[in-house]
C-alpha cells in the first residue's frame, strides 16, 4: 500500500511513520464490510502529514437481518448497532389465520439472520419463524441463522411423566428441517436443549448485563443477597453472587398443580439485606410474588 502511495506521490519525499496500523474495523456498506487499515505518512521535513486508508480485498459476505413480528424494536436496535439497514419482509395472515411471509429483497448468497422470539403469541411466532427460515433458504441464502432470545417450549425439555412429549426437541427438529444453519439463543431454561440440535447452537448469557444493572441501579448492592425462587436456579444465582462477592439463598417450592404454589421454604439468611430475586422465566409471576412476600416475612429490607 505504501509503495502505491509513493508511486502516486513521487514528487514528494515521504517516509512511513512507525505507528502505522489501527486494528479497528471501519464498516462501510459500499465496501461490503471489508476491513480497512489506516496509515499515516509523514514528510521527511516533518511539515506535511497525510492519513490514508487501505482496503483489504478479502471481502466478507453481506449480512442481512430480518425481523419477525415478535420484537421489531430489538431487530432495529441490532441493525443500528451494525450500521446496516433492516431487511424488507412482509408478514400477513389470510382469512383462515394462516401465516404468509414474503421476503422483499434478494438474499441469494447472503448471510441471513432472522430475529424472532418465542414469547407472546408463541405458536404464531414460531410458525412465522419457520416460514421465514424456509423462505430464505429456498431463495438461495448462503446461511440462515435464527436469533431466538426466548426459546419456545424450553420448559418441555424432558419426559417427566409417562406419555409426556419432549416438545423442545420437536421444536429443534422443526428449525433444522425448515433450513436453519445456526441458532443463537439466550439463557436456555435447560442447557441440554443444545444437544437436541445437529447444527451449531450458541447459548448466550445475560449475566454480564444483569451484573452491570445491579451495580448501576442498586446503590447498596454490597449489602444484598441473591435469591433463587426455586432450587433449579441455584447454579444461576451462585454464579451472580460469586461475581458480586455477596451471599446467596434459595426458596424451595412445592406445587400442587401448574401455576399454583403450595408452600415455600427459604434456605438462607436474608435479614436486614436487600434481596435480589433472579429467575430465567416469568409466566404468571406468581412464583416471584410469593417469593418476595416470603423474603419480606424473613426480614429482608426490600
Amino acid at each position: 500500500t505504501f509503495k502505491r502511495f509513493m508511486k502516486r506521490n513521487g514528487d514528494k519525499k515521504w517516509k512511513q511513520n512507525k505507528v502505522l496500523y489501527l486494528s479497528s474495523v471501519i464498516p462501510d456498506r459500499r465496501l461490503n464490510s471489508a476491513r480497512v487499515s489506516r496509515f499515516i505518512a509523514v514528510s521527511l521535513d516533518q511539515k506535511e502529514i497525510l492519513c490514508f486508508n487501505n482496503t483489504l480485498h478479502s471481502r466478507m459476505p453481506n449480512i442481512k437481518v430480518f425481523s419477525g413480528t415478535s420484537h421489531p424494536d430489538l431487530a432495529q436496535r441490532i441493525v443500528d448497532r451494525l450500521g446496516i439497514d433492516l431487511g424488507k419482509v412482509v408478514t400477513k395472515k389470510f382469512s383462515n389465520l394462516e401465516t404468509c411471509v414474503e421476503i422483499g429483497e434478494s438474499v441469494r448468497g447472503e448471510d441471513v439472520y432472522i430475529v424472532q422470539s418465542g414469547s407472546g403469541e408463541i405458536n404464531d411466532n414460531l410458525m412465522e419463524l419457520l416460514i421465514m427460515i424456509n423462505a430464505c433458504k429456498i431463495a438461495s441464502a448462503s446461511r440462515v441463522t435464527a436469533v431466538i432470545p426466548c426459546f419456545p417450549y424450553a420448559r418441555q425439555d424432558k419426559k417427566d411423566k409417562s406419555r409426556a412429549p419432549i416438545s423442545a426437541k420437536l421444536v429443534a427438529n422443526m428449525l433444522s428441517v425448515a433450513g436453519a444453519d445456526h441458532i443463537i439463543t439466550m439463557d436456555l431454561h435447560a442447557s441440554q436443549i443444545q444437544g437436541f440440535f445437529d447444527i451449531p447452537v450458541d447459548n448466550l448469557y445475560a449475566e454480564p448485563a444483569v451484573l452491570k444493572w445491579i451495580k448501576e441501579n442498586i446503590p447498596e448492592w454490597k449489602n444484598s443477597i441473591i435469591v433463587s425462587p426455586d432450587a433449579g436456579g441455584a447454579k444461576r444465582v451462585t454464579s451472580i453472587a460469586d461475581r458480586l462477592n455477596v451471599e446467596f439463598a434459595l426458596i424451595h417450592k412445592e406445587r400442587k398443580k401448574a401455576n399454583e404454589v403450595a408452600s415455600m421454604v427459604l434456605v438462607g439468611d436474608v435479614k436486614d439485606k436487600i434481596a435480589i430475586l433472579v429467575d430465567d422465566m416469568a409466566d404468571t409471576c406468581g412464583t416471584i410474588v410469593h417469593a418476595a412476600d416470603r423474603l419480606v416475612e424473613a426480614g429482608a429490607l426490600k
